[in-house]
């Protein structure tokens, strides 16, 4: 198998200046413009629309604005080869939801069996978000209590590190091209999750089978040889895993892309954050016991 020889450690400043500016720019975009949540999350009403027939999406706006429905947002999609529409509205109260689907089928001349009506009291939505929130948090703490005792609790933070800029990162986009956080976005983050903490994983056990007796060179050039052996695994597992994520994005129907986009976005940036992150991180953090940091004082041309 062929291996890389890359200066990973030696390039550390600029990987963690490339994530610093991210981490900059997605922090700016969630204070700036925020996240726009789903009406799963905030309550309201959906309305599917399953066969457009020849209604264009002006002659639908325009159905929705005839038909007094305020701040709808309206999205076209296909499936199947059908076109179709998604609305979403703030109305909560289910005759009233099912009244303005009414209302826009006779404004379109569609047939009133091809609206499909979803509404969402706002209570259940403050549900969804706690238990998302919830699932997420004890996602995060399984993490690093099972990564301790695997391993220790210096590969367990900077594990966690490198999820929390994956996760930051990948709300940051959303922020930005203000797409919606629905149900599917919350799946995709905690897929996240597991594949940034594989790759990492994969990384680090590694490091720790070339850490056992180590006295001829210091642990950040270790640490290095490791990454570079794991690089071509992790670099085929990365794109296995991207490509039947990609064309869901590019080909999948519209209710799939908000989970496509996230996942694409999280599983390039976690492959990242392995070796350019939590790895160094590691590193860092390990050369401050006296052990490898006379190592590093002997090799310093080496580290």
């Amino acid at each position: 198998m062929h291996r890389f020889n890359i200066d990973f450690m030696g390039n550390r400043r600029i990987m963690f200046g490339i994530s610093a500016v991210l981490i900059i720019v997605a922090v700016a975009a969630l204070g700036l413009r925020g996240l726009k949540f789903g009406v799963e999350f905030t309550g309201g009403t959906v309305i599917n629309v399953v066969n457009a027939r020849t209604v264009t999406i002006e002659q639908m706006r325009k159905a929705l604005a005839d038909s007094g429905i305020q701040n709808a947002q309206l999205q076209e999609g296909t499936v199947n080869n059908v076109r179709g529409f998604i609305v979403r509205t703030e109305v909560t109260d289910p005759k009233l939801a099912n009244a303005d689907a009414t209302k826009v089928a006779a404004a379109t001349k569609l047939p009133e069996g091809d609206f499909q009506v979803t509404t969402i009291g706002p209570g259940w939505g403050k549900n969804v978000t706690n238990k998302a929130l919830l699932a997420l948090a004890v996602s995060l703490f399984a993490i690093l209590l099972y990564v301790s005792l695997r391993f220790e609790y210096k590969m367990s933070v900077t594990a966690i590190i490198a999820i929390v800029h994956d996760i930051l990162i990948t709300l940051g986009i959303y922020a930005l091209v203000g797409w919606e956080i629905s149900p599917n976005v919350i799946a995709a983050l905690l897929t996240i999750v597991g594949y940034s903490l594989y790759d990492t994983i994969v990384v680090f056990h590694r490091i720790k089978e070339n850490s056992q007796g180590l006295v001829k060179q210091s642990f950040m050039s270790m640490a290095n040889e490791s990454i570079n052996e794991v690089l071509v695994r992790s670099l085929n597992t990365t794109a296995s895993s991207l490509m039947p994520v990609i064309v869901l994005l590019f080909f999948g129907g519209a209710t799939l892309k908000d989970f496509a986009l996230a996942l694409t976005i999280g599983l390039a940036v976690g492959a990242y954050s392995s070796i350019g992150v939590a790895a160094p991180l590691y590193a860092i953090w390990k050369e401050r016991e006296p052990k490898y940091a006379a190592l590093a004082k002997k090799f310093a041309k080496a580290s």
